[in-house]
């Protein structure tokens, strides 16, 4: 069982950018990961199974909804807490930091946001604790980057909606008791509806043979003439802009995220480079390792500072979509850089499941993509700095 070692890099002190607060939340969060989830990950990730009983202790850290209001069960914390707890998650593992944003951005972030207060008091007590998880159903077969040409639909039936469609490539749908589902009303408008697990017609096959995200519990949702009462429609989500406020609070967690596995994967290397011996000395003694070292220490240390200039952005409601968009894309093509570099620099080791960098590298590879690919988030960039539309 390998030992959680882990010191994490602070080059800039941007600690000193951080209240005690910020700072107590992180050390509880880190102190679980190096307790509960590093000593079993890689055990599940070889067998590709979801640790679920982790799922009680992620809810007694607060870490379902950190920023929910606590009158709905939620912390009450801001958006710097809650990127340092997705940091802490996917330092331990990207698939625990998934299942963790998927509950708190994109379960009960639409159903504060968007929901009655029926709907409020009745699920979010219940999310925040863990005793009820959820997931997130927008993406389709045919349609990924252009959630517009979704083909999922409902039709009026008196008090109930009779909704058909399926979406796949669903964090915690294997599991999940509630489905946020994304379809078209009879109008060909975009609304959001709460999908309950036992409701006729709807199914949640999992995802097999996956490469990336092992411990992740991933799946379709299956939908077929699934008669649902109207009162579990999000009144106020009217249009795709609602998913897409989802998505801008989830990935704002992935730019904090990725750059945990980022730091776990410098960390480790800096240890092995400093202990493994070659040519009767440390490998870390060697201009090629140190180039690699120092590189990623740079990009992480840009990454913090990124990533706390747009939480404070977020606290203040002055973060645009347009930024998150770039955080999300730097924090991940930098995690990816790092966990590569780290993998060549343990050579052979980099592949062992003694060592976490596989994992991460491999993990990455749906960070990247999911919830906007890198592709996509550039386009982003390049629209709001041009004025010019790429996508059409």
């Amino acid at each position: 069982m390998r030992q959680d070692l882990f010191q994490s890099p602070d080059y800039y002190q941007v600690d000193d950018l951080l209240s005690e607060e910020h700072k107590l939340v992180r050390e509880a969060v880190r102190q679980w990961v190096k307790q509960s989830l590093s000593p079993i990950i890689e055990e599940h990730c070889q067998r590709a199974e979801f640790p679920k009983h982790l799922l009680p202790g992620l809810g007694s850290l607060g870490c379902f909804g950190p920023t929910i209001p606590t009158e709905y069960g939620g912390g009450g914390l801001d958006q710097i807490a809650y990127g340092l707890m997705m940091q802490e998650l996917e330092r331990g593992d990207s698939g625990i930091r998934s299942t963790a944003s998927v509950q708190g951005s994109l379960v009960m972030y639409p159903i504060l946001q968007y929901g009655s207060e029926e709907q409020k008091r009745k699920y979010l007590p219940k999310l925040a604790t863990g005793e009820m998880m959820g997931c997130f159903g927008l993406t389709e077969p045919d349609f990924g980057s252009n959630p517009a040409g979704m083909l999922t639909y409902f039709d009026e039936d008196g008090d109930h909606i009779i909704l058909n469609g399926a979406k796949m490539w669903i964090s915690n749908a294997p599991f999940a008791d509630i489905a946020i589902v994304w379809a078209k009303d009879p109008d060909r408008k975009v609304r959001g509806v709460i999908v309950e697990r036992g409701m006729e017609g709807f199914s949640t096959p999992e995802t097999k043979g996956k490469w990336s995200l092992r411990a992740s519990a991933t799946g379709e949702l299956v939908l077929d003439n699934v008669r649902i009462p109207k009162s579990n429609i999000l009144a106020e989500a009217r249009g795709l802009k609602a998913p897409l406020s989802c998505l801008d609070a989830a990935r704002y967690g992935i730019a904090w995220g990725a750059i945990g596995a980022a730091m776990d994967c410098y960390d480790t290397a800096l240890r092995y480079a400093q202990e493994r011996v070659q040519f009767d000395r440390p490998i870390a003694g060697f201009q090629l390792t140190q180039k690699k070292l120092a590189e990623m220490v740079t990009e992480i240390t840009k990454a913090q500072l990124m990533n706390w200039r747009l939480g404070v952005l977020k606290n203040e409601n002055k973060a645009r979509p347009e930024q998150i968009s770039m955080a999300k894309r730097n924090a991940c093509e930098t995690a990816l850089k790092i966990a590569h570099d780290a993998r060549q620099i343990l050579g052979a080791m980099g592949i062992a499941g003694e060592y976490p960098i596989m994992r991460h590298l491999m993990n990455l590879e749906s960070v990247v993509t999911y919830e906007g690919t890198h592709e996509i988030h550039l386009l982003i960039t390049g629209m709001d700095i041009t004025g010019q539309n790429a996508f059409k």
